[in-house]
């Protein structure tokens, strides 16, 4: 075989040995994702000790089904939809690192306040509206109210959080206690808060809708 024979092959094979190093590396190119977590007292671990709150105990199940996650705890205890408004662009602007997407978590202490709900649909619509305009995907977190507050207040309270999420575009998951509200064995004593085995409940409830958005 001439030089140039032998030349051209070596060729040949440093490119085909270039491709496989490529081919190879393509699936390590995961990135980290951030997650906010904007809520009140649901989501910012109210009771509960380092690591047992929602963001921590999120952020676990994520990286257990390989989504390197850094879920931002944005919930302040007690507040209502709009305190969550009235922080909101301070709390984004804060961040050192942009969303890759949000978890609207509020409404709870308006409900429980039994503030009107054109008012809370108003806060909440706002909040979803900064969202969208600073191109944040958002899964909504919705709650429900009881019974005793009324046929028409559970009607037009419940209604919120589908009309908002229809409107945006967003993930619904219906009812961010769902399985927890009621059960004393995963609330703390005062029988409003999720204990760390109610928080893992949530969790686990609503880690699925998460991970279908992060895909998409």
């Amino acid at each position: 075989m001439s030089f140039r024979a032998h030349y051209g092959l070596a060729r040949l094979f440093v490119y085909l040995g270039l491709l496989i190093v490529a081919g190879t590396a393509a699936p390590a190119a995961a990135r980290d994702v951030h997650v906010l977590a904007f809520g009140d007292s649901l989501t910012a671990g109210y009771g509960l000790r380092s690591g047992e709150g929602f963001a921590p105990q999120l952020q676990d199940v994520l990286r257990r089904n390989g989504i390197r996650a850094h879920v931002i705890n944005g919930g302040v205890s007690g507040n209502t939809a709009a305190q969550g408004r009235a922080r909101l662009k301070w709390t984004l602007d804060g961040l050192k690192v942009k969303p890759d997407l949000a978890i609207v978590a509020l409404g709870a202490n308006d409900m429980l306040r039994g503030m009107p709900p054109s008012r809370t649909r108003e806060d909440l619509d706002a909040i979803m509206a900064e969202f969208k305009r600073r191109d944040i995907p958002v899964v909504m977190a919705g709650m429900l109210a009881p019974p005793n507050l009324g046929t028409r207040y559970m009607m037009d309270f419940n209604s919120i959080f589908p009309d908002l999420a229809r409107k945006y575009g967003a993930p619904l998951y219906p009812f961010f206690l769902a399985g927890v509200v009621g059960d004393p064995k995963l609330n703390l004593p005062d029988r409003v808060h999720p204990n760390f085995q109610g928080v893992k409940k949530m969790v686990s409830g609503i880690a699925p809708t998460i991970i279908r958005a992060l895909e998409d």
